[in-house]
This record gives structure tokens, C-alpha cells and sequence, in this order.
């Protein structure tokens, strides 16, 4: 199953090996799920490695080796393969900075992993909480 990841998913598991950890370290001996991003996400969270380092309670060798499964687990799409859809999903973002995501899942017809509340406000795209996807895990 395809999903798209929203960056505050990655941030999460590299603040602390919590549910989204979870999720990934699963997923990587199972392979129930293809988690895929926009191409920027690496960049954005390499940008902030500092300061993930500074508020993570993982020392800087734990922070590397979820970084590297975070690599391993999530594949990105370069914008190109999904800037059509830009329009239509401005309409069903609920902020500017998240249009990317939506773009991506309706271009690849599939959900998006997030646990914010207001990406559920639309009808047309399937919001996966990270509870859910450890249920399904566990099937």
C-alpha cells in the first residue's frame, strides 16, 4: 500500500524512538507499506539536524541509524512527477505548506500518513493516523 509521509511524522520519530519508530522499524520487516515524499523532505530535515539533535533525547549514533531507516523506509518523488495536481490540491490543503503532500497523493492516488486534524477536513484524500497504521501492521 502506498502512503505519502508528512514531514511532521519523520520529526517525530527523530525526537524520540516513540509510535513512528514504531511504524517504520515494522514496516521494514514486514512491507505492508511503501512510504513515499516529496523529493525536499531529506533536505529539509538534513537542514535541521542540529537542532533535531539538540531536542532529541537519541544521542548523535542513534540519531544517524534512524536517519538511515528513515532513508531506507521513505522514497522521494521529485516534484515534476506531481506539480499538475498543484491546483487541485490547494484546494484541499489545509495550509499552503502541505500542498505538496496532497499534490503527491493525488497524483499517485493514495493516503497520506498524518495525524493532524485539519488534513481530515476534506473529502477526497484518506488521512492514515499513526495508530492506524500499527493496527494494520500487526494484521
Amino acid at each position: 500500500m502506498l502512503v505519502v509521509v508528512d514531514t511532521n511524522k519523520l520529526y517525530s520519530c527523530l525526537l524520540s524512538k516513540g509510535k513512528v519508530f514504531k511504524v517504520l522499524s515494522s514496516n521494514s520487516l514486514s512491507k505492508k507499506f511503501e512510504f513515499i515524499a516529496p523529493e525536499f523532505i531529506f533536505f529539509e530535515l538534513g537542514k535541521h539536524f542540529d537542532d533535531i539533535l539538540k531536542r532529541s533525547k537519541l544521542d548523535k549514533e542513534e540519531l544517524s541509524e534512524l536517519f538511515s531507516l528513515i532513508k531506507e523506509q521513505v522514497s522521494t518523488v521529485p516534484f515534476e512527477n506531481f506539480n499538475k495536481f498543484s491546483e487541485q490540491a490547494e484546494k484541499l490543503s489545509p495550509h499552503n505548506k502541505d500542498i505538496q503532500y496532497f499534490s503527491l497523493a493525488l497524483a499517485s492516488n493514495c493516503s497520506i500518513w498524518s495525524d493532524e486534524k485539519s488534513f481530515r477536513t476534506q473529502p477526497q484524500i484518506e488521512i492514515i493516523s499513526t495508530g492506524r497504521l500499527l493496527k494494520l501492521l500487526k494484521e
